[in-house]
């Protein structure tokens, strides 16, 4: 799958609600494919958003090694404590910063099969891919909560790579034209010989 990049619209979107008849097989089955693409890319959560659709679901796999789904999930409850940890994201690689969060949540979410499920009190790293996966779901990244300096940076670099990309596959397309034109001129010449 494509995970989509810092500058890209779908990564501003606040999601809609996953409908309960759309939780069938081929959810399910677009669920399995996100862990793979999470764990690939070195991952621990990974939201819909990020693989271009704006629905309320996230795929998470902390410490513990639990594959968990959350659709339509809602923080129910932050503690007062905060705690800082250095966060990344796969739609903004090689870039991390330090956050300042809750140090515990309380969530509720209706799991891949449709049933509602309550986690309280979570702490550790799993309580910090709730709430940054959560974000996505509201259009939310990282670095909207860090450092002012630091996420102008990060933003211009990533419109400078994408810029470049652009310019890349452009100059790809124009060079596969050319070489088609001159096949083509080819061809027709022998036709007339």
């Amino acid at each position: 799958m494509k995970i989509y990049k810092l500058g890209e619209e779908v990564l501003r979107q606040k999601c809609e609600e996953v409908k309960p008849e759309e939780i069938d097989d081929s959810m399910r089955q677009l669920f399995e494919e996100m862990f793979q693409t999470m764990i690939s890319a070195n991952g621990v959560g990974l939201a819909a958003p990020q693989v271009g659709i704006a629905k309320r679901f996230f795929v998470a796999m902390s410490d513990d090694e639990v594959r968990r789904v959350f659709i339509n999930p809602v923080i129910t409850k932050t503690s007062a404590e905060l705690c800082d940890y250095e966060e990344g994201c796969l739609s903004i690689p090689g870039e991390n910063e330090n956050i300042s969060r809750p140090e515990k949540v309380s969530v509720s979410a209706l799991n891949e099969h449709g049933k509602p499920f309550v986690l309280e009190d979570v702490d550790g790293l799993l309580a910090r891919i709730i709430q940054h996966e959560n974000d996505h779901l509201d259009g939310i990244l990282y670095i909207d909560r860090g450092n002012a300096e630091t996420k102008e940076r990060i933003i211009s670099e990533f419109k400078k790579r994408a810029e470049r990309a652009q310019k890349k596959a452009a100059q790809k397309e124009a060079k596969a034209r050319s070489i088609a034109a001159k096949i083509a001129a080819k061809n027709a010449k022998k036709g007339n010989a």
